[in-house]
């Protein structure tokens, strides 16, 4: 596994997406059938799918639910966030890392150097990474104190 892994290399490329003009009920509904917790919100071009925003199950509670507003006549550009922390496939971990944590944020789409949707990084895939290394380093000190005790009775 190589030393420093990239943001592109960890990410899940199978996204979830949704456009601004799709019904809120119905990404509530793409949202439980699919058991995410966000929808990637894309302008889809010719070339790629560009993020114009994110919707979380938390923004349809506090935007729509808790105002009294119908998910009925709503759209997901009524209540997406736009100011979307994006990483590139390039970046590294750490830095996509420090976005995150600078940001508030637990997820991150990743886009090309082109600018298009990729994947998605969550702060569950880096811990899954993490908690692998963290498992090899333990198996690593285990095997030395075996080693050394079978060299030095």
């Amino acid at each position: 596994m190589p030393a420093f892994r990239t943001a592109g290399e960890l990410c899940t490329r199978e996204v979830v997406t949704a456009t601004r003009s799709m019904a809120l009920n119905e990404a509530a509904r793409v949202l439980r059938e699919r058991h995410v917790g966000c929808l990637v919100v894309v302008d889809e071009t010719r070339e790629g799918r560009i993020v114009v925003g994110l919707l979380t199950d938390r923004d349809i509670v506090t935007a729509a639910i808790a105002r009294d507003a119908s998910l009925l006549t709503l759209r997901v550009g009524d209540v997406m966030s736009a100011d979307v922390s994006m990483v590139h496939e390039v970046s590294s971990v750490h830095d996509t890392i420090a976005l995150m944590r600078h940001r508030r944020v637990r997820r991150v789409p990743v886009t090309s150097t082109r600018g298009f949707l990729t994947g998605v990084l969550t702060t569950d895939d880096i811990v899954k990474l993490l908690a692998g290394e963290l498992q090899a380093l333990a198996e690593t000190i285990t095997e030395q104190r075996q080693l050394e005790q079978m060299l030095r009775p």
